[in-house]
This record gives structure tokens, C-alpha cells and sequence, in this order.
């Protein structure tokens, strides 16, 4: 009864904000400018405004990001219709599905079908994400096959994070704030006007709290905390007429206790019965505990450091065209040290390691004339190098032979890997090079003719993939692969040809048709024979799309509405076995996708903003198999059927002096899977989460309250079959968190 009570107040909460929003719509009168819809984008390369961009784009401007306090990707997820994500290895690490479009593989060395993009420069390895949620100008998300613009492996979308950049005027803000579990955090900017032709803008972000996932064990601490750091330098030189001149330099730093692991245990507990048949005590039953409590015995601090330059080059050339550089160099490091058992046992500890180096390049040649014809033509190179290490401790705790001792005899005395230390490293090499062009042709008044294509070369190697098994004083018994080398190269055209037509009225009416592409991968999972150490084919997908995009009532309304239907092919899944967490890389033949978004945007008033988006999903396999199993007709993982996210803002008070803004945000995500097989036991419920945030301006000073999952609901973001170690691997979301700030500009 209480997860139908809770449901319903899921159902209550979503049906009130949809209700609210068209009681308020039906108010809208004539009145200024709304603004939003005149935001200015960069989706395609151009500085446009966003309802003329042909299209389906989602932006979350300055404002948003601010007031609802984005700090990790799941607050971007639930703003954007059919944009999921998972947090198999946590949040800081997101995989995210844009209309089904998905990485079903958590491997640190896996790039992902949407792409992420920091000012311009793609961040295809985990270990290059690190902090970047502050001080933004805005968050784009763009559906679908990008491949014609933008760098790398864009089959779903790809979502372009863009930081303020310098101004010629010295100004600046500092916050600090505190919150929930202990949380202190600050964050601030300084631009600096140095001479004429030149300003220097330096960010930086720090935060601090305690872990949310209670740990019981004594003397051992609460998981999922927060201790990081991030600082980022842009400098802005323009030193001719035409030269624009940008340099980027970042750091970041994350430390805190790694996240939780909730398990579900079997009915013969967590060990699968193991420490009984051995006379080494019983299984593990989570007896006595909240979701949000653990016994974890593995609770080391989680390792993240990024560092970053980049170098943009705007030059203004003769007769309309312009010719943007961007150079681009990362490097990373990630651990994770994964209690995944997530109990007082140690039936399954999971540490990874990854490092990673990037050099792109991306240069392109832009038209800007008067007449029909524009376009856009680039070259792009990509070098990424990776060392990737996995240790899978398998009930490292059971003393099999019963002496007393926990040594290597205990693994070398039973043919099921209890009491072995299966490990793996390699290296990974990865070029991407490309040559792509953009255009499109005026054929009429208010019709334009939009066409693409890109002709990408990929190649890769991993290097000295090694597996070994040891005991547990490090004994080794065994070298399953023993140092091998695998490689591949592809080649593609990708494309995208689309025709859109303006309205009198300027509705914007279009339509398009096209192919994304994402390259093979090599599969980090190899651990007991060399047939694990496969390559996936790479993915293709066609996509189909038309949409509107048009405002109302004096522009006091924006619509954007879309629909799509998807031909997805050889999409890449790691197929996990439950009995003995031996994995493989595959790909899953077909899948069929289709469904829409709708996004309204409406100020009745010029005290009150409304916000409503809306997402349709239907994500199915239509052909394949997995792990021995047809999944014809299963949903795909992280796609559920409905998606929608509202927000109000009010103006409560504004004497000219003092000002009082209330927001309020509800998102919405049905019920969905985490894997491919659609076990029952693994789906996760629909779910509401409910956010504030109240405000006073009172001259340079803000001081605000902000509340995110205010009804401190209780949802999964990942959920993993491991029933072969007796439980059921999951990740629990963010509980109810809030917290005041102070900001002060200057």
C-alpha cells in the first residue's frame, strides 16, 4: 500500500503542474518580449536564435542553472524531456540515453552514443569530466545524429555544456552557502578588463558534505560524499579587427568517500550461501536497515583530477567567412573503489582505474553571405590514449580450506573462483579523423534546403590486455589472457539532408532525415578467456524527424514541438552473465524507436514565467540476442515511455529596491528498465521529484533557499543482476537535500 500511496502522489503531482500550466496559458496577454525563445545558440556552429534553429534543442539558460542549483548531471536530466541517465559508477560519471539511445556498457574506457561537449571540446572519456557545473552561460542538448558538426560518436544527441566567457568590463560575484549532511560550498568569478583589447575571467567552485548513505558499521563512514574543488581561467585577447583569441585553462579535483552500493539479497543472501557450505559463517540479509543505510566494510575515498586547455581561434576573412581553430588537450585520472556487494562481506569488491590523455582539433571554414547559399566546411582529429585496470575481489573473505588463514591455498582449493582476486589492465589507443560539411540553400522566400556529410576514419588498439587470478596474499594461479593485442579500423559517411519552411507568422515548419554513426569498442570485461577480448561492431542509426517551432499571443507563448522514428542498428551492450559475472561486448542487431517532445514556455504575466516539457517514448528491440536470451520486444534499458518536467517562477514582491522571486520544479520519469533482459524484479516505478528555491535581490546582494527532492523520494538510476554473488546491484538516487547561499556582485 505505501508504494501505491506513493505513486499516486506521483500521478497527483503531475497532473496538478499539467493543470496549472494550462489555467495559466489560458491568461497570456499581450506584452513584451518573453525572451526565451530569442535565446542565442550555438547548436550549429552559428550564433542563432534558438526558435530558428531547424531542430529539436533543449536550453537551460543562466537562470535555471542558478536558482535550481544544478550540481551533477541528474539536475540536468530532469529538466530535459527524454534525456535519461545512469549512475552505474556513480554521478559524477553519468551515462546518459537521449530518446533511447543509450551505452549499456559502464566500462571506464567506453565512450558513449551523446556526446559531451565543454566549450566546443568533446570529453568522450570518463576520466575528462570531472567538475563543470559552474559559472555557465547556458546548457544545450541537442536529439538525434549530430554527426555533421560535431566530433565524435553523436548517434543520440550531444550536450554542450558553454561557461561564461569574458567580458570587456571588470565585474564579478562570490557565494558561499550551506545545506543538508553537513554541506558548506562556494563559488564565485572575477572578470578583469586588462587594456583594450583584452579581459580575463577566472571561476572557481568548491563544496564540502558529509555521506548521505548512512554507513552502520562502526568506525566505518557514510558513503556518498561530496569534496571537490574546480577552478577555471579564460583569457580573451582580440588583437586586430577580425581576431578573436580564447584560452581556456581548468583543473578540478574530486575526494570524497565513494557512493554506496543498496543490494538486494537473494534468498540465500548476499554470498549466495557460500559462507554457509564452507562453515564460515552465514550470508548477509540486510537485516534491520533503511534503504538509505549500509553496511559497507569497503568505504575508501573515490580519486577524480582533471586538468584541461583549449585554444579558440576566431578570424574574420574577406567576403563573409570566417575560419574557427580549436585546439584541445585533456588529461585525467579516475578511481572507484566499489564496495558493490555493499555489506560487511566481502563477497564481490569491485576497484577500477582509469587514466587518459585527448588532442583534438577541430577547424572549420563558415560562410556568413547574403545571398541563398551558406555553409560551413571542417577537418577534425581526435587522439585518445586510455590505461584501463579492473580487480574483481570474489569472496575474499571466505576461508575455504578452514585453517584459520586467508591465503592463497584458499583459492587454489575450489574450482568456483571464492577466495581469487581476478584482475585485468590494458592499454587504448583510439584516432578519430574526419572531413565534414554543412549547408544549406535558400530555394524560396521562407524555405531553405539544409544538407550535410561526414567522412569519418576510425582506428584503434588495446594493448597488453592482461588478465590474472591471484590468491588473496597476491599468489598468482593462473593467466587466462596473457598480454594480447586487438585493433580495428572503420570507415564512414554520415549524413543529413532536412527542408524547413517559415511561416508568414514566422512559425518554423521542418523536416529531416539522418544517419549518425559510433565507433567500435573494445571490451574492458575480459577476464577468463580470450574470447572475451572481442571488438563490438560499431552503431549506425537513421534517423527521421520533423517538427514546429512558433510563438502566440504577442510572443508571450513558445512552442517547440517534435517527433522522430529511429532505425537503430548494432547497438553496442554488455551482456553480463549472473552466475559468474563473466562479461562481453555484443551488439543487439535492430531496434526500433519512435516518439516526440513538446516544450511550452509562457509568461501570463510579466511577474510570472511557466515552463512545461514534455517526452513520448517507445523503445523496443526488434531483433538480437543476449547473454543466450532473444530479446525481441524487450524495452531498452534507460528508455521509459514518459518523460515531463514543469517549473513556475513568480515575481512575489519588487518595490524597485527589494525583490522576491518564488520557483518551483516537478519532474516526472515513468516506469523503465536498466538492462536489455526487462527482469520484473529490476524495474524501477515511476517517480516524481519535487524542487524550490525562494530569492531576495536587494541591490548587489542575493540570499536564497533552495530545496531539491523535497518529498525525499526513493529511486534507483541503476539496477544490476548479480544473483550468482546472491543479490541485486543497485544505486540509489539523491535523497531530500537544501541549503541557503549568500551571493554578493561586484
Amino acid at each position: 500500500m505505501a508504494g501505491v500511496r506513493a505513486f499516486s502522489r506521483s500521478r497527483l503531482l503531475m497532473v496538478t503542474s499539467v493543470a496549472a500550466f494550462a489555467m495559466a496559458t489560458d491568461a497570456v496577454h499581450a506584452q513584451d518580449d518573453l525572451g526565451a525563445a530569442d535565446i542565442v545558440v550555438t547548436a550549429e556552429k552559428r550564433a542563432e536564435r534558438m526558435q530558428d534553429v531547424p531542430i529539436s534543442l533543449s536550453v537551460l539558460g543562466r537562470n535555471a542553472v542558478e536558482t535550481q542549483h544544478f550540481s551533477q548531471a541528474d539536475d540536468i536530466a530532469a529538466r530535459i524531456p527524454n534525456l535519461q541517465f545512469s549512475a552505474t559508477v556513480g554521478e559524477n560519471t553519468p551515462i546518459f540515453s537521449l530518446r533511447g539511445v543509450s551505452m549499456s556498457d559502464f566500462s571506464l574506457n567506453q565512450a558513449g552514443p551523446v556526446a559531451t561537449y565543454y566549450d566546443e571540446v568533446y570529453k568522450g572519456n570518463f576520466a575528462f569530466l570531472g567538475i563543470q557545473l559552474f559559472d555557465l552561460e547556458r546548457v544545450e542538448v541537442l536529439r538525434g545524429p549530430q554527426g555533421t558538426l560535431y566530433g565524435k560518436n553523436t548517434t543520440g544527441g550531444a550536450i554542450n555544456l558553454i561557461s561564461r566567457a569574458p567580458v570587456m568590463r571588470n565585474e564579478g560575484y562570490v557565494q558561499a552557502g550551506i545545506g543538508k549532511y553537513g554541506r558548506w560550498e562556494s563559488n564565485g568569478a572575477a572578470n578583469v578588463v586588462l587594456g583594450d583589447n583584452a579581459a580575463l575571467r577566472i571561476a572557481y567552485t568548491v563544496a564540502h558534505a558529509d555521506g548521505w548513505f548512512r554507513n552502520r558499521l562502526p568506525g566505518q563512514p557514510d558513503l556518498n560524499g561530496t569534496r571537490e574543488y574546480g577552478i577555471r581561467g579564460t583569457l580573451l585577447v582580440e588583437p586586430s579587427d577580425g581576431v578573436r583569441l580564447t584560452l581556456r585553462l581548468s583543473t578540478s579535483r574530486q575526494n570524497p568517500t565513494n557512493y554506496g552500493s543498496y543490494s538486494t539479497p537473494g534468498a540465500d543472501g548476499v554470498g549466495a550461501g557460500a559462507y554457509e557450505a564452507y562453515g564460515d559463517g552465514t550470508s548477509y540479509f540486510r537485516e534491520g536497515l533503511g534503504r538509505r543505510e549500509i553496511e559497507a566494510e569497503y568505504a575508501a575515498r573515490r580519486r577524480a583530477r582533471t586538468w584541461s586547455a583549449a585554444l579558440t581561434g576566431e578570424f574574420d576573412l574577406a567576403d563573409g567567412l570566417s575560419l574557427t581553430s580549436i585546439t584541445a588537450w585533456d588529461k585525467g585520472s579516475l578511481f572507484v573503489p566499489e564496495d558493490t556487494d555493499g555489506s560487511p562481506t566481502q563477497a564481490l569488491e569491485i576497484p577500477y582505474t582509469d587514466r587518459a590523455r585527448q588532442f583534438s582539433q577541430d577547424l572549420r571554414l563558415t560562410s556568413d553571405w547574403d545571398g541563398p547559399l551558406n555553409f560551413i566546411l571542417g577537418a577534425y582529429f581526435h587522439r585518445e590514449s586510455v590505461f584501463n585496470s579492473t580487480v574483481m575481489n570474489f569472496w575474499t573473505d571466505l576461508d575455504v580450506t578452514g585453517d584459520g588463514t586467508l591465503d592463497g591455498d584458499d583459492c587454489a582449493a575450489n574450482d568456483s573462483l571464492l577466495a581469487c582476486v581476478i584482475s585485468n589492465r590494458f592499454d587504448q589507443l583510439k584516432h578519430s579523423y574526419a572531413l565534414y560539411g554543412d549547408v544549406r540553400y535558400a530555394i524560396a522566400d521562407r524555405t531553405t534546403l539544409r544538407g550535410g556529410l561526414r567522412f569519418t576514419r576510425d582506428d584503434g588498439r588495446q594493448s597488453g590486455l592482461l588478465s590474472e587470478i591471484r590468491g588473496v596474499d597476491g599468489t598468482l594461479f593462473a593467466t587466462p589472457i596473457p598480454g594480447i593485442d586487438r585493433s580495428f579500423t572503420t570507415r564512414n559517411l554520415s549524413g543529413k539532408i532536412g527542408i524547413d519552411h517559415k511561416l508568414a507568422d514566422g512559425t518554423l515548419l521542418f523536416v529531416s532525415y539522418g544517419r549518425g554513426y559510433r565507433a567500435s569498442g573494445f571490451n574492458a570485461q575480459a577476464y577468463f578467456d580470450v574470447s572475451e577480448a572481442n571488438v563490438a561492431a560499431p552503431e549506425k542509426i537513421d534517423a527521421f524527424e520533423g517538427g514546429i517551432k512558433t510563438q502566440f499571443a504577442d510572443r508571450a507563448v513558445s512552442l517547440s514541438a517534435t517527433g522522430f522514428y529511429y532505425i537503430y542498428r548494432n547497438q553496442q551492450f554488455l551482456s553480463v552473465n549472473p552466475d559468474n559475472a563473466a562479461q562481453n561486448l555484443v551488439n543487439l542487431d535492430r531496434s526500433r524507436i519512435y516518439g516526440a517532445e513538446v516544450e511550452i514556455e509562457a509568461r501570463p504575466h510579466r511577474n510570472v514565467g511557466l515552463q512545461l516539457a514534455l517526452g513520448l517514448l517507445d523503445a523496443k528491440a526488434r531483433k538480437g540476442v543476449i547473454s543466450g536470451n532473444d530479446v525481441t520486444g524487450h524495452r531498452l534499458s534507460n528508455a521509459p515511455k514518459l518523460t515531463l518536467s514543469s517549473a513556475a517562477e513568480v515575481v512575489a514582491f519588487d518595490n524597485g529596491n527589494v525583490r522576491l522571486t518564488l520557483n518551483g520544479n516537478l519532474s516526472y520519469v515513468s516506469g523503465q528498465y536498466f538492462e536489455i533482459m526487462n527482469i520484473a524484479r529490476l524495474r524501477q516505478g515511476g517517480y516524481a521529484l519535487l524542487g524550490a528555491n525562494a530569492a531576495v535581490v536587494a541591490g548587489p546582494w542575493t540570499v536564497s533557499v533552495w530545496g531539491k527532492n523535497l518529498t525525499d523520494k526513493t529511486y534507483f538510476t541503476s539496477r544490476i543482476d548479480l544473483s550468482g554473488f546472491g543479490f541485486d546491484y543497485n544505486h540509489v538516487g539523491t535523497p531530500r537535500t537544501f541549503g541557503a547561499t549568500v551571493r554578493y556582485r561586484f
